[in-house]
């Protein structure tokens, strides 16, 4: 894997959570199963029904489109958007999430790229190649997200459409659990470039990922400034108003993750 610069941070946070998706998708956690039959059955239909009617961000047809799935291995999102039509490449950092994908392309006949690689690093890609780049969570992976969005927009071609999901900076600041009074505290300061402490394995951490805070504004304000226009913001409603204090659909009332 070619680095853009020799930067100790990110190089120990690459190595890092190559090893710990390594071994979540050798244990088979949720986030590391492929796409079940019935996403395949049509596939279009699924990868829209994320989103509410109003927020139809895809387009009505994928056929021909290049299309990159970034750090996005796993067996589902690079699977399921080739079953819809289109020409997909999938680019993960982890060798064994990778795996999940040429085994699934394998068993239904899809064809697919597959790239190991850096979501801040894709100089393998000719500027302009993809018509649209579906980026599920995973810039807390890395210290800095500026050279991600940068990397995106750059692969990006004139009017293409960049999907991205990101963790809430509070969420991440937040302890897992309440406190007495059935309230989430928030534990950790955003500071550019530190990683969270360890945290017990949930819905909202990855058991042994070396995660980081990143401000809206070097979220949104990234996106930005490396040439996109935001056409669109959804926070998806979590929460469940019968959930029990300390449950995760609870906390999301407070805290949308």
């Amino acid at each position: 894997m070619r680095e853009p610069a020799r930067d100790p941070a990110r190089s120990a946070a690459l190595e890092h959570n190559r090893r710990a998706w390594d071994r979540l998708a050798a244990a088979g956690v949720p986030l590391t199963r492929p796409a079940a039959d019935r996403a395949f059955a049509d596939p279009r239909l699924w990868l829209g029904s994320a989103g509410s009617d109003d927020r139809a961000w895809l387009p009505p047809r994928l056929d021909g489109l290049e299309v990159l799935c970034l750090a996005a291995g796993g067996g589902k999102h690079g699977p399921l958007y080739a079953a819809a039509g289109g020409r997909v490449t999938v680019l993960d950092l982890s060798p064994a999430m990778l795996a999940l994908d040429r085994a699934v392309a394998r068993e239904r006949r899809i064809d697919l790229a597959i790239v190991e690689g850096s979501m801040d690093d894709l100089g393998m890609f000719s500027p302009g190649r993809f018509d649209l780049v579906i980026h599920p969570v995973s810039t807390c992976y890395l210290p800095d997200v500026a050279a991600v969005f940068r990397e995106v927009a750059r692969v990006t071609r004139p009017g293409g459409l960049y999907i991205s999901q990101h963790k809430s900076p509070a969420s991440l600041q937040a302890g897992l659990l309440p406190n007495d009074r059935g309230r989430y505290e928030l534990e950790h300061p955003q500071r550019a470039g530190e990683p969270l402490p360890d945290a017990p394995p949930s819905r909202l951490r990855e058991a042994g990922c070396r995660e980081h805070v990143h401000s809206l504004e070097a979220l949104f304000g990234g996106i930005c400034r490396a040439g996109f226009a935001i056409e669109d913001v959804a926070e998806p409603d979590h929460a469940r108003p019968a959930a029990a204090v300390g449950d995760t659909a609870h906390r999301a009332a407070y805290l949308p993750p």
